[in-house]
C-alpha cells in the first residue's frame, strides 16, 4: 500500500465534475496535499474535490502558465506533482512515485519526466500502442517552475538541471466526445494564433495547403492512431483540422492588421 509523502499535488480545473474525482483519487495514496485551483466552475467540481479531501481555491483564469504558477505558489511542499483534471496517475505510477520518496531516490534528480498516454472515452485504460509524450510533472520548485505563458504550460528547468524518467504512465482522457473536442480545438487554436501574433511569428502561405494533410499523416501514422481503426481516422482528422485552424486564424489576423 502506498504511503503519503511530502509531495503537493495541484490541479487546475473548471467544470470538471465528471473527471476531477478520478484525478484526485489517483494521487491521494502518495501525496500529503492535494490542491484544486478552480477558475469558476458552475458544476459540482468544487464540491466533489472537497469531499475527496482536496483544498479548493479560486483564481480567475489568466492563461495556462499563469494559472499553474499560481498553483505552485499555494503548495506547502517544495516537491510538486502536477496533473490536469483530465489526467490520472496510473496505479503503477502512484506506486513508483511513493517508492521513489520512501527510498530517498527522488534526490537523484531535480525534475522527473512522466510519460503521458492517451485514453479515449470508450477505453478502460491505455492501449499498448497508445500515443504518449514526455513532460516534467514531478519536480522541485526551488529549481524550476512553469513558464508564464498563456498557451504553453511547461516546466522550465535550468541548464544544469538533473533530469530523471519515471517508467509508469500517466493516463490522459482529453476527449470527452467529438462535440467536446470540436469546441476545445476551436478555443485552443484561437489562443495559439493569438500567441503567435504576440510573438511576431508569421506563418508561410504554403502551410494553408500543407498543414492539414501533413498533420493527418503525423497523427494517423506517427502517433499510431491507425491502430484504432475507424476511430483512429476520426481523431486524426480532428487533429489535422486543429492544426489547420491555427494556421488559418493566424493568416486571418495578418489580413486584419493590413486593413487597419
Amino acid at each position: 500500500m502506498s504511503t503519503q509523502q511530502p509531495i503537493s499535488v495541484f490541479i487546475i480545473a473548471r467544470n470538471e465534475a465528471d473527471r476531477i474525482g478520478r484525478a484526485i483519487e489517483s494521487v491521494a495514496g502518495f501525496a500529503d496535499e492535494v490542491i484544486v485551483i478552480d477558475s469558476g466552475s458552475t458544476d459540482d467540481t468544487c464540491g466533489i474535490a472537497e469531499s475527496l479531501g482536496a483544498r479548493v481555491l479560486y483564481n480567475a483564469w489568466a492563461g495556462y502558465g499563469a494559472q499553474k504558477r499560481f498553483g505552485e505558489d499555494q503548495c506547502r511542499n517544495d516537491w510538486i506533482f502536477n496533473l490536469d483534471a483530465d489526467e490520472a496517475a496510473s496505479p503503477a505510477l502512484a506506486a513508483e512515485i511513493s517508492d521513489l520518496f520512501a527510498s530517498g531516490r527522488f534526490g537523484q534528480a531535480d525534475f522527473w519526466r512522466v510519460r503521458i498516454k492517451d485514453v479515449f472515452a470508450h477505453e478502460a485504460g491505455t492501449a499498448p500502442w497508445a500515443y504518449g509524450y514526455n513532460q516534467i510533472r514531478l519536480y522541485d520548485r526551488r529549481r524550476g517552475r512553469f513558464s508564464d505563458s498563456t498557451v504553453h504550460d511547461t516546466v522550465r528547468p535550468p541548464k544544469d538541471a538533473r533530469l530523471g524518467q519515471l517508467k509508469a504512465p500517466m493516463e490522459h482522457r482529453s476527449i470527452r466526445s467529438i462535440a467536446f473536442h470540436v469546441e476545445k480545438m476551436n478555443r485552443y487554436s484561437t489562443m495559439q494564433a493569438e500567441d503567435m501574433a504576440a510573438r511576431g511569428r508569421r506563418i508561410g502561405r504554403w502551410r494553408l495547403v500543407a498543414e492539414f494533410p501533413l498533420a493527418f499523416l503525423k497523427a494517423y501514422l506517427l502517433r499510431r492512431y491507425a491502430l484504432y481503426g475507424w476511430w483512429g481516422f476520426v481523431i486524426s482528422t480532428n487533429f489535422a483540422y486543429t492544426r489547420f485552424l491555427r494556421v488559418a486564424k493566424a493568416y486571418e489576423a495578418e489580413l486584419g492588421d493590413r486593413s487597419r
